[in-house]
């Protein structure tokens, strides 16, 4: 006796919708049906390849040994190990249920009688499954964060969701996408007479909801119900929703929710009577293996309609690139974009573009950072005090002073716009990112040029330098974080002259310090470029090795430079934020006018915004 089979006719779409009502009939009266709840492995890489699958409904991710990520995904009406099914061999790869789902099993022997009765099976099977072999055998491709469709709120630590939280959160999320909201009770009354939740009858269900909508909600219970569970095991993404201030210890939902739902599913979001300052967000994060975490506020909705953003794919990046003193443009070209309407998400930068993109993070206005800048670099001479160069060329303490001034006392993860820094760790030669702890070490570490300033040494003796080493423009760190379009700036440095310099002529030591010393010998010292801007010049290097990892969705803005003007000239910054500004107004109205993908995002946010 086979188990019950789901009421709908399967096989009237996909690789057997050719077949006759005869054919068919004998294909359905050999099939098994099974379920499947999120995580359980349905065929293991290695094992015999002993049975034919098709989905039902649910959704199956295919690994690989050795990859943690998910080669493919499989959905509803397709085929499961239809190769090596056919080819008598082993099973290829791995594949497991991504949530609850249902499948239909056709073993060796099934398969054999009803190809005997039914040969057109045997030849729409082949014909079909040919096609696919040859889609197999071309280039894998990983899939890159595709967009979640059930979302899973359930609550994290003690304290309950406020409705206003969940009222918000539906009307964003329907505003913009086909939504529906799902709680124990509705869900309820959803499935047959007599059909509870673990059945497959409700897994079928919500599976059909779910082709029907763009977006489903489940509001799990403020327990760990038969309904929490099926919400959690059904869902691409788990939002755990902390109250400001509550007991931080993980509750039974989010001890489940970490069993099933992998970290880079899990978001937690931190709710926030108002916006203000915020404090404690470590005490969260410490107990809790998140992909990430959004601060909302409940008198403000953009806050929520950015966590929209985020899971819909369409966040908005800033990411700045490395560059000493050319990073000023940056400011003015972030003062042109917010006046403009732009609104950013997240932001990201290296190197001297990782104080400037954290200083947009903290909500500085533009203006007040160009004053910083002068007052940093330019009044208190933040790279001009030398010292013996035991350790350094600069004095750090010095340097480290001036920046404490603007950055210290903050963390990352208690700023209301997600940032990142990036720095080279040259303990395990990687790149080392930023995203939670002491804003001012970020900085510095994402700023500590080798030579000029020592390295910065984390408590577990990895030893930190810039990170434009490794990635001047952290396009790819950002694609990491989240989908959706990014505003890429980088900057085109002027070749230097080849300078006429023969190399005899550079003084020796004591020939250096003579000309030094003596006022009416310094003349007679070479025309060469000094040391600080080889080294500058030298990190800059790669800098273009990001444009391959550039998408669609991101817009390059490269800034005019003047040609004179070198990477430690802090003191011409206000020229850079004027002209950049100037520069970056014309290239919106030029974005506008071609109906450029990234302007259409934002008019669209400025109408939502205003309709709100």
């Amino acid at each position: 006796m086979h188990p019950p089979r789901p009421a709908s006719e399967p096989f009237t779409t996909g690789i057997f919708a050719g077949l006759d009502a005869d054919e068919r009939a004998a294909l359905m009266a050999e099939l098994e049906t099974r379920s499947l709840k999120r995580g359980d492995v349905l065929v293991r890489q290695g094992d015999a390849a002993d049975a034919l699958y098709f989905v039902i409904s649910g959704r199956f991710a295919v690994t690989l040994e050795g990859r943690s990520d998910a080669v493919t995904e499989i959905g509803p009406d397709q085929p499961i190990g239809e190769i090596a099914f056919l080819t008598g061999g082993t099973r290829t790869a791995t594949v497991s249920a991504m949530r609850d789902s249902l499948v239909l099993r056709l073993g060796r022997a099934e398969f054999d009688r009803i190809a005997a009765r039914c040969p057109g099976i045997w030849r729409t099977l082949t014909a079909a499954l040919s096609q696919r072999l040859a889609a197999t055998t071309a280039p894998a491709t990983v899939i890159a964060d595709p967009r979640p469709r059930t979302i899973a709120v359930i609550r994290a630590g003690s304290a309950h969701i406020p409705q206003t939280f969940i009222d918000t959160l539906a009307a964003v999320f329907s505003g913009s996408t086909n939504t529906l909201v799902v709680d124990a009770e509705r869900a309820a009354s959803l499935l047959p007479a007599g059909s509870g939740l673990e059945g497959p009858e409700a897994t079928q269900v919500l599976n059909k909801l779910e082709s029907a909508h763009d977006y489903l909600i489940f509001l799990a219970d403020p327990t760990l119900t038969e309904w929490s569970q099926k919400a959690i095991r059904h869902a691409d993404v788990v939002l755990a929703v902390a109250v400001e201030g509550g007991d931080a210890a993980p509750n039974a939902l989010e001890e489940l929710a970490s069993a099933f739902v992998a970290p880079e599913a899990h978001r937690l979001v931190m709710l926030h009577e108002r916006r203000a300052p915020i404090t404690g967000t470590a005490r969260w994060l410490r107990r809790r293996k998140v992909g990430m975490h959004h601060h909302v506020a409940l008198d403000d909705d953009s806050t929520v309609a950015r966590l929209f953003r985020f899971i819909h794919g369409s966040a908005v990046g800033f990411i700045a690139c490395g560059g000493g003193a050319l990073c000023a443009a940056h400011v003015g070209l972030y003062k042109a974009l917010i006046e403009s309407g732009f609104e950013f998400d997240a932001f990201g930068g290296t190197s001297a573009g990782a104080a400037m993109t954290g200083a947009f993070a903290m909500g500085k206005h533009p203006d007040d950072i160009d004053r910083g800048t002068h007052d940093i670099f330019v009044t208190n001479r933040a790279m001009q005090r030398y010292t013996w160069p035991r350790y350094s060329l600069l004095d750090h303490r010095h340097y480290d002073a001036q920046l404490q001034r603007y950055f210290a006392g903050t963390n990352i993860e208690d700023l209301w716009i997600p940032y990142f820094a990036v720095s080279t760790n040259l303990s395990s030669y990687k790149l080392h990112r930023h995203d939670r702890g002491d804003l001012f070490e970020a900085i510095r570490a994402s700023g500590s040029i080798p030579v000029l300033l020592p390295p910065v040494y984390t408590a577990d003796g990895e030893m930190l330098v810039d990170g434009c080493l490794l990635d001047n423009v952290p396009v790819r760190v950002m694609h990491e974080i989240k989908s959706g379009p990014n505003v890429v700036v980088s900057f085109h440095i002027p070749e230097l002259e080849r300078f006429s310099v023969d190399y005899s002529s550079l003084p020796s030591r004591a020939e250096l310090i003579r000309m030094t010393i003596n006022p009416m010998a310094r003349g007679k010292l070479p025309e060469a470029p000094g040391l600080t801007t080889v080294l500058m010049r030298s990190l800059m290097s790669n800098r273009h090795d990001f444009h391959r990892h550039l998408r669609p969705g991101d817009t390059l803005l490269v800034p005019p430079i003047p040609a004179d003007m070198g990477i430690l000239d802090w003191h011409r910054h206000s020229e850079l934020v004027r002209n950049a500004y100037w520069w970056t107004l014309e290239e919106v109205q030029r974005m506008k006018r071609a109906h450029h993908p990234l302007a259409v995002v934002m008019e669209e946010a400025a109408r939502r915004s205003q309709s709100a």
